[in-house]
């Protein structure tokens, strides 16, 4: 990674927030209705889920839910019964699916607030049961199978049971089968041999709840990269999570613009500190990198407790005072240093960690490739200390 590359003077990104804010994550949510867009123009026969899990992939979930459905997203999707609760709690109406549950999870508040609910087994199949029959009314229940992601999901061994089972309770009154789903191990890799069996399995599971007598509304599996690369999978529903907020989930076959989307989150702060310092002065703890000569170093006031990642010590991109720099030394809790050599800069310029890229700043897929992670781990960590500031919001 070339992170000394020079950019037109003009090119930084100007701040959106308060000059009194350490730090902003600006979050595009235009650039948000734009990537659902062009989502739905890759699988134009399937109805939409935005994926919102984790607040919003770290982006704010209730901002971009309501982006989203702006949009034309029909879903909501959510890992917890808590973060479809939320969405619940602010107004955002429609179809909310979610699908990590545990015993003891709020199963009847769900199933009041007309949460479409996933069982992966018989006995979240009982819970759901008498969870309804306590609320006095008919739980939504969308049935998962494993396909071979080994995760949550029946085995298919387990499936031709619970189907039946889900059947015998759609009978009672109690549940009504809305959607039969699942998830792919390795989408991202599109060549993988995988892809295969587990549309095998998900097409032979399907086959099954016909079979027990189950009409569900939507049957689904494609994620983001399975929106992008494989139309066989987009069934009657699609269920986008990165991609969504402009990030490709298969960088080695091309970034963000090859698939019309755009980064929505640029994350920034004010410089805290900027000042002289002789050769061969020690930078931040441990002393990793040594000045080589008369320089000056500028302090971001940003570090893991913000989400930044420690592994960035020593490789993280930033832009500053025009260029590219690299972080010197390690990323401590609240703050890391750059070296600006022989440039300029002063206390409340503004440091761009990653954005979309088009003003010469790096991006989430650089920082991903500096720490040896994905895109999907930078954006999502960036923590509550570091205030949204949200452009592009409608009434």
């Amino acid at each position: 990674m070339d992170t000394d590359r020079a950019v037109p003077a003009d090119a930084v990104v100007d701040p959106v927030a308060e000059p009194a804010l350490r730090a902003h994550a600006r979050i595009d949510l235009d650039a948000l209705r734009s990537n659902v867009a062009a989502l739905r123009a890759h699988a134009p026969g399937a109805a939409f889920m935005a994926v919102l899990k984790a607040d919003g992939y770290g982006h704010g979930m209730v901002p971009c839910a309501r982006a989203a459905r702006q949009a034309g997203a029909e879903w909501l999707g959510v890992a917890t019964p808590q973060e479809a609760l939320a969405l619940r709690a602010a107004g955002l109406g429609g179809r909310v699916l979610c699908w990590l549950w545990t015993p003891g999870g709020p199963w009847q508040e769900c199933v009041e607030a007309d949460i479409d609910v996933t069982v992966s087994a018989r006995w979240a199949l009982d819970a759901v049961v008498a969870a309804a029959r306590a609320a006095g009314r008919t739980a939504r229940v969308q049935l998962k199978i494993d396909a071979g992601l080994g995760r949550n999901g029946a085995q298919p061994a387990d499936w031709p049971d619970l189907t039946r089972a889900a059947r015998a309770a759609e009978r009672a009154g109690a549940i009504r089968v809305t959607g039969v789903w699942s998830h792919f191990s390795c989408a991202d890799e599109p060549d993988h041999p995988s892809i295969a069996r587990e549309l095998a399995v998900f097409r032979t599971a399907l086959d099954q709840a016909d079979d027990a007598g189950l009409a569900p509304e939507v049957r689904h599996l494609a994620n983001s990269p399975g929106t992008l690369t494989l139309p066989e999978a987009h069934f009657d529903l699609v269920r986008p999570g990165v991609a969504m907020y402009g990030i490709s989930p298969v960088p080695q076959i091309g970034g963000p613009e090859s698939f019309g989307l755009r980064p929505v989150m640029t994350l920034a702060a004010a410089l805290a500190s900027v000042k002289r310092v002789p050769g061969n002065h020690g930078v931040s703890y441990g002393h990793t990198y040594v000045t080589p000569g008369e320089t000056t170093l500028a302090l971001v006031p940003l570090g893991y407790a913000d989400g930044v990642p420690r592994h960035a010590s020593g490789t993280g991109p930033v832009l500053v005072a025009g260029k590219w720099r690299t972080v010197a030394g390690r990323v401590a809790m609240d703050q890391f240093v750059v070296d600006l050599g022989g440039d300029v800069a002063a206390p409340g310029d503004e440091a761009v960690l990653f954005g979309p890229g088009d003003s010469g700043e790096p991006t989430a897929e650089d920082w991903a490739r500096a720490c040896g992670t994905i895109a999907y781990e930078i954006v999502t960590r960036v923590g509550p200390r570091v205030p949204r500031v949200y452009v592009g919001e409608q009434a």
